[in-house]
């Protein structure tokens, strides 16, 4: 999607993909997942996921509109301190740090020591012209990496994204160069995605451990 189009979604208020709590395949994440090791969160917008992950160690999230990373820090009452960056306005409170730009832009340093990737809605968010970028970027700012990835799977014909469907066999075919396993599935048919109304036959949110060195 072109920037302008998220842009204009957190200007307009229009955030159907928006929890208001920390989403439960996080909070049921692998114990061993779950450790002491920095975490980078693509796209994170302004997700109560980064207070969740930042209680087990520190975060590093990217996100494009300056709207979102403000009303993360301000609705949640934290102190923070900015700069500008290599490019990027960098948001620090104790330890989640923020950059605002563009993710295609992020460069290994802007990652630093992390070694966990949390997407919830980055893959999902994009269209399947941009998703191999996205897994390529990924893999050169984090050579090393072991990523929580949350999926959304429904008939392709019944809905335009985003967010889209991004089926088990594109997963396996994007991260064919890493070790991939799937965790836990939610039925949500029926029930919509986030706030976001969903008149599908089925929808079905996945979580994928997947790792590669």
């Amino acid at each position: 999607m072109e920037p302008a189009f998220w842009l204009r979604c957190w200007q307009q208020d229009q955030l159907g993909w928006q929890l208001d709590a920390v989403h439960p395949l996080l909070s049921q994440a692998p114990v061993d997942w779950l450790d002491q090791r920095p975490v980078f969160v693509p796209l994170c917008g302004k997700s109560p996921d980064l207070l969740f992950l930042a209680q087990y160690a520190a975060v590093t999230g990217v996100e494009l509109s300056d709207l979102a990373c403000a009303d993360f820090f301000r609705e949640n009452g934290l102190a923070v301190e900015t700069c500008e960056e290599a490019g990027f306005v960098r948001s620090q409170a104790a330890n989640i740090c923020l950059y605002q730009g563009d993710y295609f832009a992020l460069s290994p340093t802007h990652v630093g020591a992390c070694q966990r990737i949390y997407d919830r809605a980055a893959l999902i968010a994009l269209p399947v012209s941009m998703r191999q970028r996205y897994v390529r970027h990924l893999r050169t700012l984090l050579p090393q990496a072991d990523l929580l990835l949350l999926s959304l799977e429904y008939p392709a014909t019944e809905k335009q994204g985003p967010p889209f469907s991004v089926p088990a066999d594109e997963i396996r075919a994007l991260f064919d160069f890493a070790s991939i396993t799937q965790l836990q599935q939610r039925d949500l048919t029926g029930q919509g995605f986030a706030r976001r109304r969903f008149d599908t036959s089925v929808l079905i949110e996945t979580s994928w451990r997947i790792q590669w060195s």
